[in-house]
């Protein structure tokens, strides 16, 4: 499956598409800052195992990020979490390759990742987390039509401080 946009796809990841550049993302220190992953050392098989175990289960879709150019792997989008009861679910996205960053990838991945959560998993509400100080990852949620829904003041311990957590969302319904 893939789902297309102007410069990007997103496609539901598999363990073939995990390569040294997924890993060599996941140990970089800039990179996954503000994951919570950021605890954990991986290797290729952990992703392999991680990709299977998330994309096997009926709650979690994660997406590699392509560029439709030359079919290059910049990032990942996941679409967690989901409550089938409520009809919600949350967003995660990583844009790995460094180069990439700042050219409007992160937005147009949230935009197409928003649309198959409304339009084809049915979901009525799709939200993100995310540190205040992630300010490329706020900006990216914003121009893809989400909005603040709250802040939790010092909810994040970043770098030796505590920081606020932004939860943002986007509603189906209403197009908020």
């Amino acid at each position: 499956m893939k789902i297309i946009g102007e410069r990007i796809f997103l496609k539901l990841l598999s363990s073939e598409d995990i390569s040294q550049f997924y890993v060599d993302w996941m140990q970089d220190e800039e990179v996954i800052q503000f994951l919570e992953s950021r605890w954990k050392s991986y290797t290729l098989n952990d992703l392999r195992d991680y990709v299977k175990k998330t994309n096997d289960g009926i709650n979690n879709f994660l997406f590699g990020i392509f560029l439709i150019e030359n079919d290059e792997h910049i990032g990942n989008i996941k679409i967690g979490g989901i409550n089938q009861i409520h009809r919600s679910g949350d967003v995660g996205i990583l844009i790995g390759n460094k180069k990439m960053w700042g050219k409007g990838y992160g937005t147009e991945a949230i935009k197409l990742a928003t649309k198959y959560a409304f339009e084809e998993l049915n979901l009525n509400k799709v939200f993100a987390g995310m540190y205040a100080n992630n300010q490329g990852s706020f900006d990216a949620f914003m121009r893809a039509g989400y909005r603040e829904a709250g802040r939790f003041k010092n909810h994040m311990f970043f770098k030796g401080k505590y920081v606020d957590g932004i939860l943002v969302e986007k509603l189906k319904e209403t197009n908020l």
